[in-house]
C-alpha cells in the first residue's frame, strides 16, 4: 500500500510538474517545488523520500546517492517520456568516484608538498642570494683593497725597479751585472704578479669600463714594436710588424693591453725564430693577428690555455710565470666584445688573434710618428720634469734619466715644481709626474706648470692607482699614462715619442 501510494504520489507530483512548466516555461525550478509542495505527502513516507521523489519527477535532475555507509555510489539520472512519465537509470559510479577522490586527495598532498618545498627553495635562495651578497662585498673589499695597498707596495718596488734598471744599463764589471740583471728579474717577476692580481680583481668585479673610440692599427703596431723589440732582441728573435693602413674601433687602453699579452707570450714560449704582428681584412672586421715560431699548442689545450694558472706542461719549467696573461686576455675581449682565436701547429708555431670592428679613417686626427721618428728622437739633452712625493722614486727616476743623457728636475709637489722654474731652471720639455701627491694630484700640478710656462708642456702621469674614475680623469685631460712599476722599455718610448711632439711644437 505504501509503494502504491509513494508512486501515485510520484505520478502526481509529475504531472502537475508539467502542468506547471507549461503554464510558465520561464518559472524557476525553486517556485514549481514550492507550488508542488501543496500536494500532501503520504503518510508513513519519509522526508527523504519525499526529497528523492521531488529530483526525479520534477527537477529532473542528476544526482549522486550513497549506500552502504557511503561504499556503493549511485549516479542517478532522469528523463521525461513523450507521453507523460519518466524514465530512471541507475549507474554504479562507486569505482569511479573513489579514483576520482584517491586522485584528488593525491593532488592535494601534492600540492602541500610542492608549497612545502617551494618555502624550502625560497628559503634556500635567500640564503644563496645572502650569501652571494657577502661573497660580492668581501670581492670589493678584496678589490678596494688591492686598489689601495697597491699604491704602498707598487711605491717601493717602482723606487726599486728604477735603480735596478740603472744599474743593468751601467754595465759594469760582469759579476756586477750578472746580479744587477738577476736583480731587474726578479722585481719584474714581482711587477708582474702583482699587477697581474689587481688587474683580474679588477676586471671580475667590472671595474675597469670600456672607451670605445677609433684609432689606427699602425699606431697600436708602432706601440707594440717599441715597447718589446729590446725583449726580442735579448732573446734572439726577430720582431716584426707589418704595417696597416686600416682603422678600428675600440678601446685604446685595453686593446693594447691584450695585444701586449699575446705578444709577450709569443716572444717569452718561442725559443727561436721570430714573431710576426699584422693586421688583416675579415669582412666587416679586423684581425689582428700574433704568429710564432714556438713549440705549438696540442688541440686539445687550446680551450684550457685561457684559464688561470693553467701552463702547458712542455714549457711550464722552462718558462717563469702563472698562467694568467691568457686569462686577462679572455676578460678583456668580454668587456670590448672582440672574440679571440687561436690556431697552431705542433712543432711549427701559433697564431693568436682578435677580431675588431673596421672604422674609417679619421683624416682630421694627427697619424702616430713612424718608425723612423721614433727612433731618430734622441734622449741626449731631453730635459724632463719629475714630480713625486717619493724622494726614494725621485732619485731612483733621476738615476736613470741621467743615466740616458737627459737634464732632470725632481719636485716632491707643485709648489716646488714652480719654485724651480721661478729659480730659473731650464724649461723642461716633458713633465712626468705622480698621480697621488701629498695635497694635490700630479694632473693638477702639470696644470700648475703649464699655466705658470704657458706652454703645453707634453706630459705623463704614472700612478699605481687602477681606479675607473682615476683613468677617466687621466684620459680626459690628454695625459700619458704609465704604470707602476714603470717598465723601463716603457719609460723610453713615451719619452721618445714625447720628445718629437715636444720637437714639433717648438718649431
Amino acid at each position: 500500500a505504501e509503494s502504491h501510494e509513494l508512486g501515485d504520489y510520484a505520478f502526481r507530483l509529475g504531472q502537475d510538474a508539467d502542468e506547471l512548466a507549461l503554464q510558465d516555461p520561464l518559472a524557476p525550478p525553486a517556485r514549481v517545488v514550492e507550488t508542488l509542495r501543496r500536494v500532501r505527502l503520504p503518510q508513513g513516507v519519509s522526508p527523504l523520500s519525499d526529497e528523492r521523489l521531488v529530483k526525479l519527477a520534477v527537477r529532473k535532475e542528476t544526482f549522486i546517492e550513497y549506500f552502504d555507509h557511503g561504499r556503493r555510489i549511485l549516479e542517478i539520472r532522469t528523463a521525461s517520456m513523450p507521453q507523460g512519465g519518466i524514465v530512471t537509470t541507475y549507474a554504479d559510479i562507486t569505482e569511479r568516484t573513489t579514483a576520482a577522490e584517491e586522485l584528488a586527495r593525491a593532488n592535494e598532498t601534492l600540492e602541500r608538498r610542492v608549497e612545502v618545498r617551494t618555502a624550502e627553495l625560497i628559503d634556500v635562495n635567500s640564503a644563496l642570494t645572502a650569501a652571494k651578497a657577502r661573497a660580492d662585498e668581501a670581492n670589493q673589499d678584496k678589490t678596494r683593497f688591492l686598489a689601495a695597498a697597491s699604491h704602498d707596495i707598487l711605491q717601493p718596488l717602482n723606487a726599486a725597479r728604477l735603480y735596478a734598471s740603472s744599474l743593468v744599463e751601467l754595465k759594469g764589471s760582469h759579476a756586477d751585472a750578472a746580479i744587477a740583471t738577476k736583480i731587474d728579474q726578479s722585481l719584474n717577476a714581482v711587477e708582474e704578479i702583482l699587477g697581474t692580481l689587481i688587474e683580474i680583481a679588477r676586471l671580475d668585479t667590472g671595474g675597469m669600463e670600456s672607451e670605445i673610440t677609433v684609432l689606427p692599427v699602425q699606431e697600436l703596431f708602432e706601440r707594440l714594436r717599441v715597447e718589446f723589440e729590446p725583449l726580442a732582441r735579448e732573446r734572439n728573435l726577430a720582431l716584426r710588424v707589418v704595417p696597416s693602413s686600416l682603422w678600428i674601433r675600440s678601446d685604446r687602453r685595453l686593446l693594447p693591453r691584450l695585444m701586449q699579452n699575446f705578444v709577450s707570450n709569443a716572444i717569452k714560449y718561442t725559443p727561436s725564430g721570430a714573431v710576426l704582428i699584422g693586421a688583416r681584412r675579415n669582412g666587416g672586421d679586423v684581425e689582428l693577428q700574433v704568429y710564432d715560431t714556438g713549440p705549438g699548442i696540442a688541440a686539445g689545450q687550446q680551450a684550457v690555455i685561457f684559464k688561470e694558472f693553467h701552463r702547458l706542461q712542455a714549457t711550464a719549467g722552462a718558462v717563469p710565470g702563472l698562467g694568467l696573461g691568457l686569462s686577462i686576455v679572455e676578460r678583456i675581449s668580454k668587456v670590448l666584445g672582440h672574440p679571440v682565436q687561436v690556431a697552431s701547429v705542433m712543432g711549427r708555431g701559433s697564431r693568436f688573434s682578435v677580431s675588431v670592428p673596421r672604422a674609417p679613417a679619421d683624416a682630421s686626427r694627427v697619424a702616430a710618428p713612424k718608425i723612423a721618428e721614433v727612433h731618430a728622437a734622441r734622449l741626449t739633452g731631453l730635459c724632463v720634469l719629475c714630480i713625486d712625493n717619493d724622494a726614494a722614486i725621485l732619485e731612483g727616476m733621476r738615476t736613470l734619466l741621467e743615466g740616458w743623457q737627459c737634464q732632470v728636475i725632481t719636485a716632491e709637489s707643485s709648489a716646488t715644481a714652480l719654485a724651480a722654474c721661478l729659480q730659473g731652471q731650464r724649461r723642461p720639455d716633458v713633465i712626468l709626474a705622480d698621480y697621488h701627491l701629498d695635497n694635490d694630484t700630479g694632473a693638477k700640478a702639470i696644470g700648475k706648470v703649464r699655466a705658470y710656462l704657458r706652454q703645453e708642456i707634453p706630459a705623463v702621469i704614472i700612478t699605481a692607482d687602477n681606479s675607473a674614475d682615476v683613468l677617466r680623469q687621466i684620459r680626459e685631460a690628454g695625459f700619458g699614462l704609465l704604470r707602476k712599476p714603470v717598465k723601463v722599455a716603457a719609460l723610453r718610448a713615451a719619452l721618445m715619442q714625447l720628445s718629437v711632439k715636444a720637437a714639433a711644437a717648438a718649431e
